[in-house]
């Protein structure tokens, strides 16, 4: 799975929204928090105001809230907020796509592979990334030390 530089952003200053309680917070207090470049945050945050996953206030008081609450917003719906599908195979999604001959069973592969990322992306929310009170699934993946291992990395 490759996530890109937006989707990052757009996590991390989701997280940092979740994590502010009730009162706004501007674009340079988030890409501050985060080491993010504003610019490039601002262009975010309106894709996410758009998906109706956060809200703008004006004036001396302004900033961005989330538009729910952290506990009914899922890290899967950031993802398609500022990326799109979950998965997809050469744009396509992935029931669309279709091969013959031996690589015929690969259509199943990338099926598999978005169900299982669903399975993560849409169980975890931003309250649970904010507060680091991760289900017990995720912890029990990252807490096997195979998970940690890049097997085709450079030595």
């Amino acid at each position: 799975m490759r996530l890109s530089a937006r989707v990052d952003y757009a996590l991390r200053a989701a997280a940092e929204l979740a994590a502010s309680g009730d009162g706004p917070t501007t674009v340079g207090e988030l890409a501050k928090g985060q080491e993010m470049p504003p610019k490039y945050l601002e262009n975010i945050l309106l894709q996410m105001r758009r998906a109706g996953l956060v809200r703008g206030q004006r004036g001396p008081e302004g900033g961005y809230v989330l538009a729910r609450p952290a506990n009914q917003i899922s890290l899967a719906d950031v993802i398609r907020a500022v990326d799109g599908p979950l998965a997809n195979v050469r744009g396509e999604r992935p029931e669309h796509v279709g091969y013959t001959g031996a690589a015929q069973a690969l259509q199943q592969v990338w099926i598999a592979l978005r169900a299982s990322e669903r399975a993560i992306l849409e169980e975890v929310t931003l309250d649970q990334i904010a507060t680091g009170d991760l289900p017990k699934r995720v912890t029990d993946l990252s807490d096997d030390p195979s998970a940690w291992d890049s097997p085709n990395a450079p030595v």
